[in-house]
């Protein structure tokens, strides 16, 4: 069997569920536009038909696709270098998704620790597509032959997931044809976790407000909040090891690190010795001078959401004109008959 060389395309996609976070932005979003600038093709999603294995309201569901297209465009993805789209627009997902839910087998998606956690004690009641949607997870990835993904360590799971998945497929069917696709985890911030408990990721989900911050904060609110971050009454240390047991040190110190694009040794040996009563100021002028113009171009992209549609269905249109090809591919490979 000859091996197929794969053209190098990156693919992510984020859940429109709405309350875009710091978290987002520096596990995902920053890392998205990093990459768009390397050159290799790429493709940036908002995986609604994901975000209906729970509940949503058709109203809150719109606004908040077209609020992470805005995240996404102010944050620096530019639709002219990256497509961006939202899965819907794009059936070949949907259809790829069901021929792996063929492939893909039961004990693999038992493992899957995502379910356990989304569906709580209750994972009866859960839908189907809850329990199912890594295979659809799997499909979004290879439907463009898509070899690398940026995704955060909680994904990592579902990516060896879709590897099993091209593993198989390829296996069963005697061919070379869906690539083995590699996880891109780095950066000082891939999990950034709340400003009230450096325990917790931070989370949308929070009752507290005070506990994150969200992209649409303005200067004001963005500075309230990292001023009464949680810390402890230590001085902050000159390595990251004197971090090891300090979650709250150690999580603003991650956020200064990926606001500023430095290495947590890098910003250490800067700030070793201050107290946060120094250190938080700083901390203060640089999210505001990264994050402020972002939540004001998100606001100012919102009051035109005929253009944000527009956008994304353009898209749309590239993204189909890589994924149905593959499509048909696929159905030929599987012994479809195809008019």
């Amino acid at each position: 069997m000859t091996e197929v060389v794969h053209t190098p395309r990156v693919f992510s996609g984020i859940q429109p569920s709405g309350g875009l976070t710091l978290g987002n932005y520096l596990g995902a979003i920053k890392r998205f536009v990093d990459m768009q600038e390397c050159g290799i093709e790429t493709l940036y999603c908002m995986v609604d038909l994901h975000a209906i294995t729970v509940w949503q309201d058709p109203a809150d569901l719109r606004h908040n696709t077209r609020e992470l297209a805005a995240g996404y465009i102010a944050a620096g993805l530019d639709p002219n270098k990256s497509i961006l789209f939202n899965q819907s627009q794009v059936s070949a997902h949907a259809e790829l998704g069901w021929l792996f839910s063929c492939i893909a087998r039961m004990g693999w998606m038992k493992r899957m620790t995502q379910f356990k956690d989304k569906a709580g004690k209750n994972a009866e009641n859960a839908s189907l597509g809850l329990f199912g949607y890594p295979a659809l997870m799997a499909a979004d990835i290879l439907i463009y032959h898509s070899t690398h993904v940026p995704v955060g360590e909680d994904q990592k799971q579902h990516l060896e997931l879709t590897r099993d998945v091209a593993a198989k497929f390829n296996h069963d069917f005697g061919v070379d044809f869906f690539p083995m696709t590699e996880p891109v985890i780095e950066g000082a911030a891939t999990r950034v976790m709340s400003l009230r408990d450096g325990s917790k990721k931070m989370s949308k989900s929070d009752l507290s407000d005070a506990s994150r911050i969200n992209m649409t904060d303005d200067a004001e609110t963005i500075s309230k909040k990292i001023r009464k971050a949680k810390t402890d009454p230590d001085a902050l240390p000159s390595e990251a090891e004197g971090l090891k047991e300090r979650p709250e040190a150690r999580n603003l110190v991650n956020i200064f690190a990926a606001l500023s694009d430095m290495d947590v040794d890098a910003v250490l040996r800067d700030v070793g010795g201050k107290q946060f009563s120094e250190f938080k100021p700083m901390l203060v002028d640089l999210a505001v001078d990264k994050l402020s113009p972002i939540s004001t171009e998100m606001a100012r992209l919102m009051n035109d959401p005929a253009e944000i549609d527009r956008t994304l269905g353009e898209g749309a249109g590239r993204a189909r004109a890589i994924a149905n090809p593959i499509l048909e591919k696929t159905y030929d490979i599987v012994g479809m008959i195809r008019s």
